[in-house]
């Protein structure tokens, strides 16, 4: 076959083609029947059998469109090109893909005389692809070019350019439109100049840091003055330019964060106050905790003034308030706090209360157009207050405490948006100083109904007694620690200590149930021993509710013959008294243990015999002197021994105070205390 293809179509003539790099194919006849092809040809569409119709040897890679293009530049002789067909075809020992080729069609005459078909064909997928590519890019990078230039534009409008050291040389319209400087006053360091000066320093700090750094980017916000002198949250940014390796200039630009930052100063700002109204349950705290995030924010001072519960008094009568929490600036003295203060009817804390709203005023530095009390008169004219906000705190429907925050010196007045941002973080407090103040005064009317049922201990000749009662700041209700002193016909004096399980309304009905019974059995048979009494008295607490559960310490004091004192003394469930000596000794009573009362058991009560020399001073105490979370009893026993034996020759009302106030109680629980002491015998009133 290869022989009969060399003599029919000219065989010098067609070897001409076999090595070119283009593909060559040559066709004859009306149906372009195969008469030659190259190795190149073969090389990109594969090898085709000659002497065949070339719409039946490329079936799979020439579309009819392209066949046509044959019979018409056969029939026209005229030349015609494709310079992108596409073709699904395989490289040798490579799956197929789609290919492109640029093919060039031309008649050519036959050794035999008439016209065949030259198709020359050129593979160009590579380049197609690469200028696609490089038309894809063009466009993003004209896309991107136009979006940077629209962000420039919409976010931030002020554009600069800086030396290598940051001397500025170009700033846009943008920044002499928001500072109001001229190119010529921006030009070096002069924009500085429009930074608020609390700022400037900063700024020329970090700048020139950066320019010496060579940041990759620099970014700050400062506060800058608009024409009419209003400042705003600018941030800005800036990169250096490079060239030949060094930085020739830097280009910034500058947008206007107003909103962003205040908006994450909010934020920020209430956060906190959630924070401490979460973690602080103390009134006074909470309200320090509130001022403190007021100052130095949004005012120079702020003050927290509580009204009394009983507040309601006549329209025009003054008003008495209590400052319990104060926070100034750096530089400014505070106010002192717990004190109280009278406040005339004109007076804008009075308006704040009367109109149960905001007050908000401007005046001369340190002179009010209103009276205020004389204390507060005094430090707003050393301070300069210029500008004072006033918000009352409603709490079921009275004002219970008045904020008041203040502007001073050359701080601007407090802006209407930080008077409304102020009120939303004492809102964001309220419900927090709503509870804490509801808790204050129903601990309040639960101390006072507690004190109403502890007696005073009774005078008696020849011995001092001095009792305590420390309610837990925790708790609102009143509990079951009691203590009680009274003397029996017979001259004997019972001292008593006890506590009933429970801290709510019900443990102190039967505290005062339990003692009331004590009292009876007690006085009922008088030389009865005190664990008689407490075995009765443990009888008698079936007829209560049959549940409670108390401890208690009953003792007996009795003067023997010869003059001096001796204590008989039964314990039941309750930490063991403390007798501390005249010289300093301190040890527990532990010799007339009983179990808890309110329990039924078949032991024998016992009582102990202790005698009380002068000079000595006799403890009674409840659990929450000396109990710890996690400790164990005998730990806080000792510290008790430990701290009360230097106080040994103390006057006995400091002994009871010094034991409060140096022992380290939780807090969690109430104390009650109850202590006798044995003066010298000289002392002894008969």
């Amino acid at each position: 076959m290869q022989v009969d293809q060399k003599r029919e179509s000219g065989r010098v003539a067609l070897e001409v083609f076999d090595r070119a790099p283009v593909g060559v194919l040559v066709t004859r006849g009306e149906e372009h029947r195969l008469l030659y092809m190259n190795d190149a040809f073969r090389a990109m569409f594969g090898d085709r059998p000659i002497g065949t119709p070339a719409g039946e040897a490329f079936d799979d890679v020439l579309d009819p469109e392209f066949l046509g293009m044959l019979d018409e530049v056969l029939a026209t002789g005229k030349t015609a090109c494709a310079d992108q067909v596409c073709v699904t075809a395989a490289r040798p020992g490579a799956a197929p893909r789609e290919r492109l080729f640029r093919v060039s069609l031309s008649t050519l005459p036959l050794e035999s005389g008439e016209n065949g078909l030259l198709a020359v064909a050129q593979e160009v997928t590579a380049q197609v692809v690469a200028t696609r590519r490089a038309r894809t890019i063009g466009k993003e990078l004209r896309r991107l070019r136009r979006r940077y230039q629209s962000m420039m534009w919409a976010g931030a409008h002020m554009v600069w350019v800086t030396g290598p050291e940051g001397e500025v040389r170009e700033v846009s319209q943008g920044w002499q439109r928001l500072s109001g400087q001229t190119l010529e006053e921006s030009r070096g360091y002069g924009w500085l100049r429009a930074l608020h000066p609390e700022d400037r320093d900063r700024a020329l700090d970090a700048w020139v840091r950066a320019t010496e750094l060579a940041t990759p980017i620099w970014e700050q916000v400062f506060r800058v003055a608009s024409p009419d002198g209003v400042y705003r949250h600018i941030r800005f940014r800036a990169v250096p330019v490079y060239e030949n390796g060094g930085v020739v200039e830097w280009v910034g630009a500058s947008a206007d964060v107003e909103q962003e930052w205040q908006e994450e100063r909010r934020r920020r700002l209430l956060d906190r106050v959630a924070a401490a109204a979460t973690d602080i349950t103390n009134l006074e705290e909470m309200c320090q905790a509130l001022a403190d995030v007021i100052v130095p924010e949004l005012a120079d001072s702020c003050d927290v003034y509580l009204r009394p519960e009983s507040s309601g008094g006549f329209p025009h009568a003054p008003v008495v308030t209590e400052r319990i929490a104060a926070a100034v600036r750096a530089g400014l003295r505070r106010l002192p706090t717990r004190r109280k203060e009278y406040h005339l009817p004109t007076g804008a804390l009075v308006r704040a209360v009367r109109r149960r709203r905001p007050v908000h005023m401007s005046f001369p530095p340190g002179c009010p157009p209103f009276p205020c009390p004389e204390a507060v008169r005094t430090w707003m004219a050393e301070s300069g207050a210029h500008n004072l906000a006033l918000l009352p705190i409603v709490v079921q429907g009275e004002v219970a405490a008045v904020v008041v925050a203040a502007a001073c010196g050359d701080r601007p007045p407090i802006a209407p948006d930080d008077v409304e941002l102020i009120r939303e973080t004492v809102d964001h407090a309220h419900d927090a100083i709503s509870n804490a103040l509801r808790f204050r005064r129903t601990q309040r009317v639960a101390l006072a109904l507690q004190h109403s049922l502890l007696a005073e201990p009774p005078h008696v000749p020849g011995l001092e007694l001095a009792a305590r009662y420390q309610a837990s700041p925790t708790a609102a209700e009143i509990g079951g620690d009691w203590y009680d002193a009274f003397v029996l016909s017979c001259g004997a004096v019972n001292v008593v200590i006890g506590d009933v399980a429970g801290h709510d309304l019900a443990a102190a009905v039967s505290m005062s149930q339990v003692r009331n019974l004590l009292r009876a059995l007690a006085a009922d048979r008088e030389l009865e021993s005190p664990a008689d009494v407490l075995r009765r008295l443990n009888g008698a607490l079936e007829t209560l509710d049959g549940e409670s559960t108390a401890t208690c310490v009953l003792t007996r004091l009795e003067r023997a013959g010869d003059g001096m004192w001796r204590l008989v003394y039964s314990a039941a469930g309750h930490p063991p008294p403390l007798l501390v000596t005249g010289d300093g000794q301190g040890r527990f009573l532990r010799d007339a243990g009983n179990p808890l009362l309110g329990l039924c058991h078949g032991q024998p009560w016992i009582s102990a015999v202790e005698p009380l020399p002068p000079h000595s001073t006799l403890l009674l105490y409840t659990d929450g002197l000396v109990e710890r979370r996690g400790e164990d009893l005998g730990d806080g026993l000792e510290r008790l021994r430990r701290c009360a034996e230097p106080l040994a020759r103390e006057p006995l009302g400091q002994f009871c105070d010094e034991l409060l106030t140096g022992m380290p109680v939780t807090g969690e629980d109430d104390v009650a205390m109850i202590a006798l002491r044995v003066p010298p015998p000289a002392c002894v009133s008969l």
